[in-house]
């Protein structure tokens, strides 16, 4: 099972990384290039314990949906999300903020399994763990950016994140 850990520091409170990273809105704004739209379950906004969201997206020249729902969650330090259904047999995706003063070490490891056996196996050293390390580490970049400057209050309620509170 293929195993993909990145793990950006992000000059930004705690807090805002864990929202950033369970927004829609923001998930949107970083795969733009597969143009991926929430189509149903929590559609937009910052997605909670037990709800699911589906996505439709286009990757490898082929439409795809995909279910995930938010399996763990203990804010502001930690969630998972998991694939409901979908093109891979399976996938685990663990989101882990570290505190760190005035920084937040965000540690993002996705472990999934591709279908078809063996060839589903070669498929993955051939091109799928580079292309989804490719879209998890834009989807990084972008929380970063967000996280950052003040892109964050584009996203977020500012009013919930009082200086004490970051």
């Amino acid at each position: 099972m293929p195993i993909i850990k990145i793990e950006p520091e992000i000059n930004s409170g705690i807090k805002i990384c864990f929202d950033l990273s369970r927004s829609i809105d923001l998930h949107k704004i970083s795969t733009q290039q597969t143009n991926e739209q929430a189509i149903s379950g929590k559609i937009s906004g910052l997605i909670e314990l037990n709800e699911s969201v589906t996505w439709k997206a286009k990757h490898f020249g082929i439409c795809q949906k995909l279910t995930s729902k938010i399996t763990e969650f203990e804010k502001p330090n930690q969630f998972v999300d998991e694939m409901v259904s979908g093109i891979f047999k399976n996938f685990k995706h663990e989101h882990i903020f570290t505190n760190l003063s005035n920084r937040t070490l965000m540690t993002d490891i996705f472990a999934y399994e591709s279908p078809l056996g063996v060839l589903g196996k070669l498929a993955d050293k051939l091109f799928v763990k580079k292309y989804m390390t490719k879209l998890l580490e834009e989807r990084n970049r972008v929380i970063k950016e967000y996280a950052e400057s003040n892109q964050w209050k584009k996203i977020l309620n500012e009013r919930e994140y009082i200086i004490l509170n970051l």
